[in-house]
C-alpha cells in the first residue's frame, strides 16, 4: 500500500503552487490572455497547462509550506512578478488604443464608442479596430509564443524563493508606461496632423466665407480624409509596432535582471 506523508504533500503542492502563482498572474494581466471577453475557465486552464509544462523547468523549490508565513510571502512575490511581466506587455496595446482615441478625436468619432472585452468598458470605434488589428499582428509575429517563452526563462532568471527585483527594476517598469503616450502620439500623428491641416483650411474657410456652415461642410470632410489617410498609413504601422511589441518582451526580461 502506497503511502504519503504531509511532508511529502506539501513538497507536492509546493512544487506547482508556487509557479502557478506567477504564471496566474501573467495569464490575468498579459494582452491576448488577459483578454475578458475570454471565460475565466478557459483562462484558468490556460494557466493549469502552463503551470505543468513549465514547473519541471522552474528550478529548486523553497522548501517551505504554501500555506505558511514564509510561503505566503512566496507566493505573494510569484504574484508581483508574474503581474508587472503582464504590465510590461499590455503597455504596447495600451499605446494603440491611446493613438486610436487621438485619431478618432480628431475625426469627430470620439462620441462613438464600442464595447470593449479587454478592458471591459467602452471604448472609441477607431481604438477598438486599432486594438483588433495589433491582436492580429501580435498573433502573426507569435507574440503568444513569445510570451510564453519569456515566462519560461523568468524562472531561470529569478528563479523562486529568491526575491523580488529591485528599486531599478521598478523604474524601468514606470519608464516604459511613461512611453505610453509618446508611442500612441508617434502611432497617430500622420493622421492626427493631416487632420490638424484640414482644420486649420476649414478655420480659413470660415472665416473667409462667414455663410458658410463649417459643421455641414467639415464633419464628412474630415471623417472621409481621417478614413482615407487611416488606410493609407495602416501598413506602415507594421515597422512601429513589431518595435513596440520587442520592446515589451525586452522590458518584462529586463525587470529580471535589475536587482
Amino acid at each position: 500500500m502506497i503511502s504519503i506523508t504531509s511532508a511529502q504533500l506539501t513538497t507536492f503542492l509546493a512544487y506547482f503552487v508556487f509557479p502557478m502563482a506567477r504564471i496566474l498572474a501573467l495569464v490575468s494581466t498579459a494582452p491576448v490572455f488577459g483578454n475578458r471577453g475570454i471565460p475565466r475557465r478557459i483562462r484558468l486552464g490556460l494557466g493549469l497547462a502552463l503551470t505543468m509544462a513549465i514547473a519541471p523547468l522552474a528550478g529548486p523549490i523553497p522548501d517551505v509550506s504554501p500555506s505558511s508565513y514564509e510561503g505566503l510571502l512566496v507566493l505573494i512575490e510569484q504574484i508581483v512578478i508574474g503581474t508587472a511581466m503582464g504590465l510590461a506587455m499590455r503597455v504596447v496595446f495600451a499605446a494603440v488604443d491611446a493613438a486610436g482615441e487621438l485619431i478618432g478625436l480628431q475625426m469627430g468619432l470620439g462620441f462613438a464608442s464600442f464595447f470593449d472585452p479587454q478592458q471591459g468598458n467602452n471604448a472609441p470605434v477607431i481604438s477598438r479596430f486599432m486594438v483588433l488589428l495589433a491582436v492580429l499582428f501580435f498573433l502573426a509575429l507569435n507574440g503568444h509564443l513569445l510570451m510564453i517563452s519569456t515566462l519560461a526563462q523568468s524562472f531561470a532568471i529569478l528563479p523562486i524563493g529568491t526575491g523580488l527585483f529591485g528599486p531599478h527594476a521598478a523604474y524601468s517598469l514606470v519608464s516604459w508606461g511613461g512611453q505610453l503616450f509618446a508611442a500612441g502620439l508617434t502611432l497617430a500623428l500622420p493622421v492626427v496632423a493631416a487632420l490638424l491641416i484640414t482644420n486649420l483650411a476649414l478655420g480659413v474657410l470660415t472665416r473667409a466665407a462667414p455663410q458658410l456652415n463649417v459643421f455641414a461642410v467639415g464633419f464628412p470632410i474630415t471623417l472621409l480624409l481621417g478614413f482615407f489617410m487611416l488606410a493609407l498609413v495602416l501598413p506602415y504601422m507594421t515597422g512601429p509596432l513589431e518595435k513596440l511589441l520587442t520592446s515589451g518582451v525586452a522590458v518584462s526580461l529586463e525587470i529580471l535582471l535589475k536587482r
